[in-house]
């Protein structure tokens, strides 16, 4: 393939003339309506005698309008390209955050509400995207849209009936940038397995950094890393159940031995340490999240070696950025790290007293 070749379009509607290769694995068309598309090179296919119609249907020879009836006009999926307009780049913003959030249109009703998603962009790149879901094994595209920076984008609504249809997406990304330089980024292609039971439960839908309403956020990109499925089997489940049961028992009277402090988890969102918030505004709803952030830390200030973590949320929200300021400023004698990502997710840092 060169510049110059006209290629259609394997997996959607379209073809055109080959302008440049922004790298190895993308090449930019320009279509036949002057937009111009990044598409995967292997994703491309050379046409020479092909005559690409409107609908694309190929065609060799052509046929007198006589002998055929003239299709009606199918809606063609095109990807816009964006305007060309300046865009306040934010600090941190060139590795790439990605996040499917779902929201529901009811949430005191979630027995029978519908629900949103959408895909959200907390970087300085475009993100050309492809949203699927999977059916009997097969990938269903969709949506396919470009997501402007540090933006979120509206990309479908969906009932209850829905969800098990939905229970597994992924996520195709391309990242670059408009009419300047930029570092390259690698073509995601993530996969994420969704759980149609926590779409029934309250708390599943928390306070976030991207909309003013809660919200089930699934991370898709976090620092340039893919998010990576965690499967757990039937078996292994029950083999993990097996061996928290013996550990809970107590052990012999005749057997001393030193136990590592369990590790204590203090969530610090607001709606799991008070049952309302009427009547708080958002300066002293922070400021007792951070009361209970410093008592636990005092209560425990004499147990040498006890890790403590605190749930905060991810991404550059209000708490989360308090939390590591006090850190940083009145514990500087603490060791601290981001928790585990396999027993915490995002969002939760661990502390240890000396």
């Amino acid at each position: 393939m060169k510049t110059g070749d006209r290629v259609r379009f394997l997996n959607a509607v379209g073809g055109g003339i080959v302008r440049r290769f922004q790298n190895k694995e993308i090449v930019i068309v320009e279509e036949d309506d002057g937009f111009e598309t990044p598409v995967l090179i292997h994703e491309c296919v050379i046409v020479d005698e092909w005559n690409i119609s409107a609908n694309n249907i190929p065609r060799k020879t052509p046929v007198a309008s006589a002998e055929i009836e003239k299709p009606e006009p199918e809606e063609v999926l095109r990807v816009k390209k964006p305007e060309k307009r300046d865009f306040i780049e934010k600090s941190g913003g060139d590795r790439l955050n990605v996040a499917l959030a779902y929201l529901p249109l009811d949430i005191k009703n979630l027995s029978k509400t519908d629900f949103e998603v959408y895909l959200v962009n907390d970087s300085n790149y475009f993100l050309f995207f492809n949203y699927m879901t999977c059916q009997n094994q097969a990938w269903i595209s969709r949506k396919t849209d470009i997501v402007e920076p540090n933006t979120h984008l509206f990309i479908e609504e969906f009932t209850k009936m829905q969800l098990n249809e939905m229970e597994k997406a992924c996520i195709q990304l391309i990242a670059f940038k408009q009419d300047k330089p930029f570092v390259l980024k690698n073509p995601q292609n993530v996969e994420i397995r969704l759980e149609a039971a926590t779409f029934y439960k309250l708390h599943s839908f928390r306070e976030n950094d991207y909309f003013e309403d809660d919200a089930l956020v699934y991370p898709v990109v976090t620092n340039d890393n893919p998010a990576r499925e965690l499967l757990i089997s039937a078996t292994d489940l029950q083999e993990a159940m097996m061996q928290k049961k013996k550990a809970e028992q107590p052990a012999p009277k005749s057997e001393k031995r030193d136990k590592k402090p369990q590790i204590i988890e203090v969530d610090l969102h607001i709606n799991q340490l008070l049952e309302t918030t009427a009547g708080m505004d958002n300066a002293a709803i922070l400021n007792y999240q951070l009361d209970v952030f410093h008592r636990t830390i005092a209560e425990n200030s004499r147990k040498k070696g006890q890790k403590i973590v605190f749930i905060h949320g991810k991404g550059e929200g209000v708490l989360r950025t308090a939390v590591l300021s006090e850190l940083k400023q009145k514990y500087k004698q603490y060791p601290v790290q981001d928790a585990s990502f396999r027993e915490y997710g995002f969002g939760a840092t661990m502390i240890t007293i000396r």
